[in-house]
């Protein structure tokens, strides 16, 4: 468990975990420990954490703290949980068919749907792209409906 023991509650922290994981993908998860689907999540990203740890570092971002809204606000983060990847300070797109590339929403169907997702950001990121395609298929990817305010 102590793969996952960051949680993350000040922009501060988020700030610094952004500018300090160099050469590995960074993993913010977007939520509260009591939510459902994101303990779902959390028990993926743990039972995951030892296989990406090479090429990759979780954290939890509590959606509850005051001092993280900006995060909140930039990510437009509406559903939780939901997972924003970095890649030496660049954020990671992701395009999965969604009409959102910016975050994975929902939990991950099983660990290895997970592992795939990391892979493919880290192998893309290698080659210095910002946006990679999703590996999974469609069927394993989350749905969920997007809603714009003022259109």
């Amino acid at each position: 468990m102590d793969y996952l023991s960051t949680t993350l509650t000040k922009k501060k922290e988020i700030d610094s975990i952004i500018r300090d994981t160099i050469d590995k993908v960074l993993i913010l998860r977007f939520g509260r420990s009591t939510d459902a689907v994101c303990l779902q999540l959390d028990d993926i990203l743990v039972k995951s954490a030892r296989d990406v740890s090479k090429f990759a570092t979780v954290a939890l971002v509590d959606i509850d703290s005051e001092d993280i809204r900006v995060y909140v606000k930039y990510f437009d983060i509406t559903f939780i949980p939901s997972t924003v990847f970095f890649f030496n300070a660049h954020h990671m797109k992701m395009d999965s068919g969604t009409a959102d590339h910016t975050k994975w929403v929902g939990a991950f169907h099983r660990k290895q749907d997970f592992v795939d997702v990391v892979e493919a950001i880290f192998r893309g990121a290698m080659k210095g792209k910002l946006i990679v395609n999703c590996p999974l298929p469609p069927e394993r990817i989350p749905k969920y409906q997007l809603f714009y305010k003022d259109v």
